[in-house]
């Protein structure tokens, strides 16, 4: 896999300490390298100093960027002083990446003019400047910050998660498996609205999935090696096997859509067609996607996938679409999350068990096999969705806490306690804001990187339920 890369700008002033460039070139190759990540710098000798002062130094940058356009994810514009910013805009205005503000502080001692910096005044000058040209760009405590220092690791993670979901966002395509089911019309969704998001929607007819998958033979070497792959994934151990061959050719098709049409995100209708008609439940098969990296989406929620890949992009580990489903007994701060089976087993607890769709078998015995059941794992979360309004996506983020409390064991699905401070309130903020009965969920707290990329970078509209 390719490592992110940046790209390494760095300003100057003329009546500054010129030694001051040569060890931020220095320092910031080191701390990029050591973090994991790769770097395109722009030859020493292509300016004075191998920084950007004027405009024309800009102009040599820009173009240097321009000749590398594809190759970086970000930008970092290092200030090792008080630079000027009419060469920085005249660098980056185009750059059509984030942009990281990093200064560097002064330290007691060295305040003489040979060593003192002033970045830290020199910071607002520079991001003034880009305000006034509506070039968007990032900045993280500590307003001042040394490369080589664990607070400037910190930034650069969160960097690149920003970068990691501004790139994933900006432009791909979600597949669209079936027509939203009568039942649930909370899960509409415009379809104009994405594409001037740059989210391009395929649409597929159910019928013709349908039509794909009875074409397969049950000896098929695709279908074949799809079963083995499945039976390795999670617990198979109680499925039939002419359950086991029919799950598995629905996979294959999905799997021919995703390459056909360069599918980024399925979302799938999910009920109950599939059941009816060819008696499986295919909750298992959005798991295995999940957790192979090709966000998928049951209900044919469509702005769940949005949020699923952008939570994705963020934490490097598997999202899940998940019901607002039940109180936790008495604390208000508690709700469990749940869904039949689709939630990613790298989200789960402990491996699961493929069983029949317990509501499904109630009216139709034997026509739910699907559901991959367990029980989601304890871990920080951050959870998001949005929705399509008026020519806009809205968007909410916030973190909690999946817990390691009990549920019981007659309770069917894939299920988890989420512990999220203010609960009550923000549920309040969520019905009144017209979102849906859905959430998604991944590891870890990013709920500052989606709101930095959405709102910086990607034009969404944040609603902040936290307040």
């Amino acid at each position: 896999m390719k490592k992110q890369t940046f790209a390494l700008y760095f300003g100057n002033r003329g009546f500054m300490p010129a030694e001051l460039i040569e060890g931020a070139r220095e320092d910031m190759v080191k701390a990029v390298t050591d973090a994991g990540y790769d770097y395109l710098m722009m030859d020493k000798e292509a300016t004075r100093y191998g920084a950007v002062e004027t405009r024309d130094e800009g102009r040599i940058y820009a173009q240097w960027l321009k000749s590398h356009q594809g190759e970086f994810d970000g930008v970092i514009l290092c200030m090792p002083i008080f630079v000027d910013e009419n060469g920085a805009i005249a660098a980056l205005q185009d750059a059509g990446v984030p942009i990281l503000m990093q200064a560097y502080p002064d330290t007691i001692g060295k305040m003489d003019f040979r060593y003192r910096r002033d970045a830290f005044c020199g910071k607002f000058s520079v991001t003034d400047v880009f305000t006034q040209y509506k070039v968007p760009f990032t900045v993280l405590p500590p307003h001042v910050v040394d490369p080589l220092t664990p607070a400037f690791r910190e930034n650069l993670d969160e960097f690149a998660a920003i970068c990691r979901v501004v790139k994933g966002m900006k432009r791909f395509t979600i597949g669209c498996i079936g027509a939203r089911t009568t039942a649930f019309k909370t899960v509409r969704f415009d379809e104009i609205t994405m594409q001037r998001y740059g989210i391009n929607v395929e649409s597929f007819d159910l019928s013709e999935l349908f039509e794909f998958v009875r074409a397969k033979a049950d000896d098929d070497a695709a279908v074949l090696a799809k079963k083995e792959k499945l039976e390795a994934y999670t617990d198979f151990s109680g499925v039939p096997e002419d359950k086991k061959i029919m799950l598995s050719k629905i996979s294959v098709v999905i799997d021919e859509y995703i390459e056909t049409y360069h599918l980024d995100a399925i979302a799938l209708r999910c009920w109950n067609e599939m059941e009816t008609y060819l008696r499986v439940c295919p909750c298992v098969l959005l798991s295995e996607l999940n957790d192979r990296g090709i966000v998928a989406s049951c209900e044919i929620d469509m702005c769940s996938a949005i949020t699923m890949r952008a939570l994705s992009l963020a934490s490097g580990a598997p999202a899940a679409c998940l019901d607002w489903n039940n109180n936790y007994g008495d604390d208000e701060n508690k709700v469990i999350l749940f869904h039949c089976g689709s939630t990613a087993q790298g989200l789960m607890a402990e491996t699961g068990k493929v069983t029949s769709h317990k509501m499904f078998d109630k009216g139709d015995p034997g026509s739910g096999w699907g559901t991959n059941e367990g029980r989601i794992g304890a871990f920080p979360m951050t959870y998001s969705n949005c929705m399509t309004l008026d020519g806009k996506i809205i968007i909410y983020a916030s973190e909690g806490e999946m817990t390691a409390d009990p549920i019981e064991e007659g309770f069917f699905g894939c299920g988890g306690v989420a512990e999220i401070d203010g609960l009550q309130k923000k549920l309040i903020k969520l019905a009144r804001g017209g979102f849906k009965h859905h959430t998604t969920i991944t590891k870890g707290k990013w709920q500052s990187v989606l709101e930095e990329a959405f709102g910086t970078y990607l034009g969404y509209e944040l609603v902040n339920i936290d307040e």
